[in-house]
């Protein structure tokens, strides 16, 4: 029992390491709240053939699902069947999964229910994946080129460098119990990319909201689903409430 008992609170300690050295240090950003925006969804699907599936896999996600979203079965056959040319395929990646272990150390995960695995004391799997594809910067010392604040030592590249641009974070320096920290400050532009500031931060948003509607494409349908079974609900306590008084009216 006591063997059971360690090994149980040592698989808890690893597991908390391993979420403070995933979680980095820095706050996480709230994410704009995209779910019933159809046009961002949309933009997010493209952003995320595009950018991502060349070496994550969407495994549990079939092309024809993004009809949810409102494209129709030709437009997704025109502008998204980059890896198939099956609309009913899976998103699977490109990369060949010995070689991206070899380029980075390991097999990029899935990212099917990556906006909901990563939740977390800072917030949700949304605001996690919000900060950290916008604090990616430049790092010569890795072997990718490419640090990020949130993830230190990320084994991946900065994915949307090209519409992002290059930058550099500006630290302070503090001293904290005799030792001296480096806290973030601010960004110092490098490279201007594609994009604008803003128009990054919109296009994250577009993706981050689309990774989050990926992760469970049937939410909408469970949460009209469960407000009308409350009504329903409702409904029948009143009328039960109504006939038990019928009932029990001439009872003394």
């Amino acid at each position: 029992m006591k063997k059971i008992l360690f090994t149980f609170i040592a698989a808890l300690t690893f597991a908390a390491g391993s979420v403070h050295a995933a979680g980095g240090g820095i706050a996480w950003d709230k994410a704009p709240n995209k779910a019933n925006d159809m046009a961002a969804l949309q933009n997010g699907a493209k952003l995320f053939v595009n950018y991502c599936v060349g070496c994550h896999s969407a495994a549990f996600m079939r092309y024809n699902r993004l009809t949810d979203i409102g494209l129709t079965e030709q437009q997704i056959k025109d502008n998204l069947l980059f890896t198939t040319e099956k609309i009913g395929e899976t998103m699977q990646a490109t990369i060949d999964p010995k070689q991206a272990k070899e380029w980075f150390g390991a097999n990029p995960p899935d990212l099917t229910v990556i906006a909901r695995s990563r939740a977390g004391a800072g917030g949700t799997g949304a605001d996690y994946l919000y900060t950290f594809l916008r604090t990616f910067y430049r790092d010569d010392t890795k072997a990718t080129g490419w640090n990020n604040l949130l993830f230190p030592n990320v084994g991946m590249p900065h994915a949307l460098w090209q519409l992002q641009g290059e930058r550099t974070p500006v630290f302070e320096e503090h001293e904290s119990h005799g030792q001296k920290v480096h806290v973030f400050k601010s960004w110092q532009q490098g490279a201007p990319g594609a994009m604008t500031a803003l128009e990054y931060d919109q296009a994250v948003g577009d993706l981050v909201g689309y990774l989050q509607w990926m992760g469970e494409p049937a939410q909408k349908t469970r949460v009209r689903l469960g407000v009308g079974v409350l009504i329903f609900l409702a409904f029948t306590t009143v009328l039960a409430w109504r006939l038990n008084a019928a009932f029990w009216k001439d009872v003394k």
